[in-house]
């Protein structure tokens, strides 16, 4: 195999949550990806960009952040609390293995996963070393945004107006170093010819610029 590749289970408390590690020969840093609303470790798009970034030697961690039954109750889908604390026992999970626990660490965070990535980032200072947002929505935590050491970088789609504003105002709180990055023509999801390859590109050179190259 040219990578390893293991389902993996990572606990919050009671609850054990699933996910999929991969990490490719030589890797130094990991990305935990916190997907949105709905989603799972099964996202198409998430599952994409962690495809690409470990081609530029990055491991990469895709989880669940809510349980089945969770998931199912609407308004949990927004909790961005919860969300946070499942990414925080993911990252504390990730520095016990013995695979990973020397890592640098990023957060890929999509929608409200990207709230959810802000406040956990806040939340650890300089443990993160780098948060990318898709599509995101950091403007739902914006009392943690100048709180981030983490260098960030939001990426919206040209046509996702609203979501532009959200990210412009969100991105005026960020104190630490920052980059707000338009994909022309591309809509929320990204699914415009080569928009989420734009994404994953992005990312990647933020990720080996603040992760693998620090």
């Amino acid at each position: 195999m040219d990578k390893k590749e293991a389902s993996v289970i990572i606990p919050d408390g009671n609850v054990m949550l699933p996910g999929i590690l991969e990490i490719p020969p030589g890797a130094v840093g990991i990305v935990i990806f916190a997907h949105g609303s709905g989603s799972s470790r099964f996202s198409p798009r998430n599952t994409y960009v962690a495809q690409v970034l470990r081609k530029h030697g990055l491991g990469t961690l895709l989880m669940d952040l809510m349980t089945p039954q969770e998931d199912r109750d609407y308004d949990r889908r927004f909790d961005i609390a919860l969300l946070t604390r499942r990414l925080l026992a993911a990252t504390k999970w990730i520095k016990e293995q013995e695979n990973t626990r020397g890592f640098s660490i990023g957060y890929f965070g999509a929608s409200t996963g990207a709230a959810a990535a802000v406040e956990a980032a806040a939340a650890l200072g300089d443990e993160i070393g780098a948060v990318v947002s898709r599509g995101g929505r950091p403007d739902m935590a914006l009392p943690y945004l100048d709180r981030v050491k983490s260098p960030t970088l939001l990426i919206v789609g040209g046509h996702d107006y609203t979501v532009v504003e959200l990210n412009e105002k969100a991105y005026e709180k960020i104190t630490a170093v920052k980059e707000l990055k338009i994909v022309p023509r591309a809509g929320h999801l990204f699914e415009e010819r080569g928009a989420l390859e734009s994404v994953a590109e992005l990312a990647s050179a933020w990720f080996e610029k603040y992760l693998v190259e620090k």
